[in-house]
């Protein structure tokens, strides 16, 4: 850190990643990608007339990709905003709507008390339960805006949509954002809520069930003033904040309803049979539902787990939080790709058995 630093930042500890290895040796299971490629429109959409566009701005109004949001999701496009990924999203929300403080689930994405601490805002926690599930009356009883994962992004575990609508209407005068970057593996969106609640805001995402992690690509729905407060911030920080690629990829994606519900429902079984196959083997889980399962085995540590893996050429998430310290997250891949994984648990267990 330089003494230019400003004082005021130098307290922030920087969101980490998950692993990122630049050779493909690994399995990799770790930030929760597809493990499908993007839709055949997609490829269709970026053609060499796009790219060499590059040369030019791109849409600042996005419109191509507001338009094609708004239709899949039968909205308005005044009612959709897009953004460089849903962490430019989330980080406009926490910018506009964080003067009262912000409450979210002690475990959650890690990324939300990271942007509190960036833009100097009070974040407060609630406990998950015992089973790491998430009740809504400690939200409906929280103070200033709330934020949180639906599904949870480190537990996979879902409130439906009532027990949201009972947290949205506890308090009018306050913001919930949703954020679903998990929604399309077996939940049910909140989006149609935003039509009758001004103060909430659904975050998404192109990076899991549409496979484009690489273009960075992410949107909110939510009442029209809310959208126009975040397209405030954007016009004021960076307009072009979407390639041009970006935007007709995003909108191929989206479109194409058909080719995400196939990769979805695959994805769906491959993590049911995970799940059983685990199971047997005397793994302890939540009931995700989301593209990842969280898992501990009594007989191994999380980290012991995590390590070993990874010397196999198989990398989940270890995320050493205090709660769940002894568990990691494994992204649901392919179905190669999660037999390689039993295979080598197998022999792990093996060794810690001896």
């Amino acid at each position: 850190m330089s003494r230019f630093f400003s004082s005021e930042l130098s307290g922030i500890e920087p969101y980490v990643p998950g692993e990122q290895p630049k050779d493909r040796k690994y399995i990799k299971l770790n930030t929760n990608e597809s493990p499908f490629p993007p839709s055949p429109d997609v490829l269709d959409a970026v053609t060499r007339e796009q790219t060499a566009d590059l040369r030019l701005y791109s849409d600042p109004t996005a419109a191509e990709l507001v338009n094609a949001l708004a239709e899949v999701f039968g909205t308005d496009p005044q009612n959709v905003f897009v953004g460089n990924g849903s962490d430019e999203v989330l980080a406009f929300a926490f910018y506009a709507y964080g003067e009262k403080g912000f409450t979210g689930p002690d475990i959650s994405y890690g990324f939300y008390p990271v942007f509190s601490q960036f833009f100097g805002i009070d974040y407060s926690t609630v406990a998950l339960k015992s089973d790491l599930s998430l009740d809504p009356c400690d939200l409906i009883n929280a103070k200033g805006s709330i934020v949180f994962a639906n599904p949870n992004a480190q537990t996979g575990l879902y409130l439906t949509p009532e027990q949201i609508r009972s947290v949205v209407e506890s308090d009018p005068d306050r913001v919930v954002i949703v954020d679903e970057a998990y929604i399309d593996f077996g939940g049910e969106s909140v989006i149609p809520l935003t039509k009758e609640y001004k103060n909430l805001l659904v975050v998404g995402t192109f990076s899991k069930s549409r496979s484009l992690a690489g273009a960075r690509v992410g949107f909110a729905v939510g009442d029209g003033e809310l959208i126009s407060d975040l397209n405030t911030l954007k016009f004021s920080f960076n307009p072009y904040n979407l390639n041009r690629l970006s935007i007709v990829a995003g909108a191929a994606a989206v479109r194409d309803t058909e080719y995400t519900a196939k990769c979805t429902a695959e994805i769906i079984r491959v993590r049911e049979w995970l799940k059983k196959e685990l199971t047997d083997r005397g793994f302890e889980m939540t009931d995700s539902m989301a593209n990842f399962l969280l898992v501990s085995h009594p007989g191994i540590s999380g980290k012991d787990y995590f390590q070993r893996l990874r010397e196999r050429g198989v990398l989940v998430r270890y995320l050493g939080d205090e709660r769940i310290k002894n568990c990691v997250r494994i992204t649901v891949g392919s179905a190669e790709q999660m037999e390689a994984l039993v295979r080598e648990t197998d022999n792990i267990l093996a060794e810690v058995d001896k």
